[in-house]
């Protein structure tokens, strides 16, 4: 499924190249990364697992909070925005189906750690989010938002026919500098000149710190929907969602029996 005749998974300057970029630009793009035959493969996948799939929607701040009245109006901490999406979640991908066969893949997993400059690479243990198909249609889009994690792993799979870009004001904040004022001009499109369109055409592998960097995708516009994998990892085993996400992003808990989660 992995174009290798572009990337070799074994190579340490593509793998010292995507360190560079995640370390200077909090992103790493690599086009292309699968074949053309796996993209279609995955698309049709995609088609049959999309009716599936739990729709949500969501009004923050771009903290991924409600609202702080304490602050002034049009203050990022004060500002909402909507969000709307519709999500497949791991376990109801069949055993044999492409994204679960990549994902599931321990050389896919070692090439991301490594690209992420890693000592140890965990898959997620969330029996939902581990690995999810999200699903954008006429009407969706993603709010500017931080993200929680350091990191984000996706393949595109699908292309929407019009709007659906993913737009980043990169490193925008930092642990020690809060530039609220930077990104309310974006919030408020005074600052256009900070927002780069990633280029996530269908075959394409990105890495994406987004808890420094705002982003948002935009509005779907036309029946084609958009399709993308989010690939979920942590630098430490074991990691689960709560209980509360569960119910937001998928609409369902985890059935437990004996005690244990399935």
């Amino acid at each position: 499924m992995i174009n290798t005749r572009r990337y070799d998974l074994n190579d340490r300057a593509l793998i010292e190249s995507c360190v560079q970029q995640m370390t200077m630009q909090g992103v790493c793009i690599l086009p292309d990364f699968l074949t053309a035959e796996a993209i279609e493969i995955l698309r049709q996948q995609s088609d049959a697992l999309a009716s599936q799939a739990f729709r949500s929607a969501s009004r923050a701040t771009p903290y991924l909070g409600p609202a702080d009245e304490s602050f002034p109006v049009g203050h990022p901490r004060n500002t909402i925005t909507q969000s709307s999406v519709e999500v497949v979640a791991y376990d109801q991908f069949a055993k044999g189906d492409g994204l679960r066969a990549l994902y599931e893949w321990d050389p896919l997993l070692d090439f991301i750690r490594q690209c992420l400059g890693l000592n140890e690479l965990f898959r997620y243990a969330d029996p939902f989010g581990a690995l999810n198909l999200a699903v954008m249609r006429d009407g969706d889009l993603l709010g500017w938002h931080f993200d929680m994690t350091d990191f984000v792993v996706s393949i595109a799979i699908q292309s929407s026919l019009s709007g659906g870009h993913f737009e980043n004001a990169k490193q925008i904040r930092s642990s020690d500098e809060p530039n609220y004022e930077l990104i309310q001009n974006v919030l408020h499109g005074r600052s256009s000149e900070l927002v780069r369109t990633e280029p996530m055409t269908p075959g394409t592998l990105m890495l994406f710190n987004g808890r420094w960097s705002m982003h948002r995708v935009t509005t779907i516009k036309g029946d084609t929907p958009r399709y993308v994998a989010l690939l979920a990892y942590d630098t430490k085993p074991g990691t689960d969602s709560t209980d509360t996400l569960k119910m937001s992003r998928y609409g369902r808990l985890a059935s437990r029996v004996n005690g244990d989660i399935s």
